[in-house]
């Protein structure tokens, strides 16, 4: 396999491990009228990030490549920003669809690298992690209304 899906597989690695902490923060810290729900919600969207993260460090691994795994690299590589921890609900819920936007569109970039390397069991794990992405967002725009 290229060295070509390496760097992007470690740029969505390290957006889920950012989001993974960002997603237990708003988890905790949510406040307001609509506590329950985004504090359910919040608990899934991190339970499912957890999975993201394992499949695709072990993908690269399996590719040849060397998934980053310390906290200073993870920052260093990440897109996705930090929770600053000044956000309401709606800002949590806004910057999350935000962020998922970002993800799911630099996944569209890592798709065409798979298929132009032949590499359909990257591809097709990528292609399952945007489909969720996209119910995710939907929802998340429904509840903005």
């Amino acid at each position: 396999m290229t060295n070509q899906l390496h760097p992007l597989m470690n740029q969505q690695l390290t957006n889920w491990t950012v989001m993974y902490t960002k997603l237990h923060n708003y988890h905790w810290y949510v406040k307001g009228a609509n506590f329950f729900t985004l504090h359910a919600k919040f608990e899934e969207f991190y339970t499912e990030t957890a999975t993201y993260i394992d499949e695709i460090a072990e993908r690269l691994l399996t590719i040849g490549g060397q998934p980053i795994a310390t906290l200073k690299e993870t920052l260093e590589t990440a897109t996705i920003e930090e929770a600053n921890g000044a956000e309401t609900a709606d800002d949590m819920v806004k910057i999350i669809l935000s962020d998922f936007t970002a993800i799911a569109n630099h996944i569209d970039t890592l798709l065409e690298v798979a298929e132009n390397e032949k590499d359909e069991e990257t591809a097709d794990l990528f292609l399952g992690i945007k489909a969720t992405l996209e119910k995710n967002m939907w929802m998340l725009k429904a509840y903005l209304g």
